[in-house]
């Protein structure tokens, strides 16, 4: 009697049409629709009464007017924008170079001027021509960059990808459904094969009983003792690998109360560390720098106007809402550049904690070995949110004391025992080990 072998066809079709079905899906997934991005784009003008460059105005200003002024809005001085408007252009010739000597002459403006401003003393420039401020006058004369209508670039791109997530969605579902239809066709096709087959006396080959693995595993022995050991062997070593990290706190990266980019402060403004961390140069602790630290330079910045990072979230309103705090927490009052007196304490969260049996000196390292910050803390100036990049464990600095040579240049304090030493170990630079830096007493006691 003639033997019919279809029974792995509807695993072969359903396999097939799952392969098409994941194709389709990944084409139309992949079609996305690119949302158009609207520049802010200014165009120069000149001045209202067409005296200056504004361009070479903006350089100008750039150098010499913006760390105490703003276009638009008041910092240490009066907002610029349109200030030929306000004043009479000789006036400004004379208030910009020699403003003192105005207020000292009793000008009524200049003194008006001068107590609006909590008395700040403007710096006078005297080496700028009439014609450097006319090209200030041209740039602040500006008008004020409008968005272009419907330039919101990160709004349409939610908007069409909400929209095409939708109907990716229901094209998706629509053939999960014609699949699901396609399978129950295929089983309903092959029982009425069988039934028309076995109607014929056509013998349906059965498929064979076989051994369940699990069981011929278990009767197995030799592999039963074999996979035994080899399992127990596994458990101890990812247990002494996971004891191990006891307090290794490599990857710690917390959220700060106050969002601090080194990325944009040691990275793009080139920001020296020890700026900040001063006391790193002369004492145990790098320390905390304290937020007037921080308002000497932002004082007169308020806003972010740099790069964003709109992949990880980072806007420029984003940044700017942080400056915000700081502000808070100071208790500085932007109207009236001044401080008010409320201040808040900022619970900063800790990063780099070593136990207190150890002992780490700053000053040693930074000061006298002349280490980079970079060597024990990586590279902080790449890091949108510092974290602890190195293990910080004993074995880690006890590899870079014996992989790092003394700096003997400049630093007569190692001269001597250096030169006794380097004639005793018959080399000409000394490592730290060699010098006694594996001693137990040095971090210990």
């Amino acid at each position: 009697m003639k033997k019919v072998n279809f029974r792995n066809l509807p695993s072969q079709l359903s396999l097939l049409l799952l392969a098409v079905l994941l194709t389709f899906s990944v084409s139309v997934s992949a079609q996305e629709d690119s949302a158009s991005e609207a520049e802010q784009t200014t165009a120069a003008v000149p001045a209202a009464d067409g005296v200056g460059d504004a361009v070479a105005g903006k350089a100008l200003f750039n150098a010499n007017c913006a760390a105490c002024h703003k276009l638009d809005k008041k910092a240490t001085g009066p907002a610029l924008r349109g200030v030929t408007l306000r004043y009479d252009r000789n006036w400004l010739y004379e208030w910009i170079k020699d403003s003192q000597g105005m207020i000292k002459s009793g000008d009524s403006k200049a003194v008006a001027l001068f107590a609006e401003n909590n008395n700040s003393v403007m710096t006078s420039f005297p080496a700028l021509s009439n014609g450097d401020i006319d090209n200030i006058l041209a740039y602040a004369s500006e008008p004020k960059a409008v968005p272009v209508a419907g330039g919101d670039t990160a709004a349409t791109g939610t908007t069409t990808g909400g929209g095409d997530g939708v109907s990716n969605n229901i094209i998706l579902a629509a053939l999960a459904l014609v699949f699901g239809l396609l399978v129950v066709m295929l089983f309903l096709v092959t029982g009425t094969l069988k039934k028309i087959a076995q109607a014929n006396g056509v013998e349906y080959q059965e498929r064979e009983t076989k051994t369940p693995l699990w069981k011929a595993f278990a009767q197995n022995q030799f592999l039963v003792l074999v996979t035994s050991i080899f399992l127990l062997l596994c458990s101890a070593y990812f247990a002494y690998g996971w004891m191990m990290q006891v307090g290794v706190d490599q990857g710690y990266a917390p959220v700060q109360p106050i969002h601090f980019s080194h990325k944009i402060h040691a990275g793009d403004n080139k920001v020296d560390c020890n700026y900040c961390h001063s006391s790193a140069r002369k004492s145990k602790t790098s320390g905390i720098p304290s937020l007037n630290v921080c308002m000497n330079c932002h004082k007169n910045i308020s806003e972010y106007a740099g790069e964003a990072d709109l992949e990880s979230g980072y806007t420029q309103e984003f940044y700017t809402k942080e400056i915000k705090k700081l502000y808070d927490a100071v208790g500085w009052d932007e109207t009236t550049q001044a401080y008010t007196g409320n201040t808040k304490p900022v619970k900063w969260t800790r990063i780099h904690n070593l136990p207190d049996f150890a002992y780490f000196n700053h000053s040693q390292h930074v000061t006298v070995a002349g280490v980079d910050c970079q060597k024990c803390h990586g590279p902080v100036e790449e890091m949108e949110i510092v974290e602890q990049f190195a293990p910080l464990t004993m074995g880690w600095c006890i590899n870079c004391h014996r992989e790092t040579n003394v700096k003997v240049e400049d630093n007569e304090y190692y001269s001597k025992i250096h030169e006794e030493l380097s004639k005793k170990y018959g080399v000409e630079k000394l490592t730290i080990a060699q010098l006694g830096g594996l001693e137990c007493g040095k971090c210990h006691y």
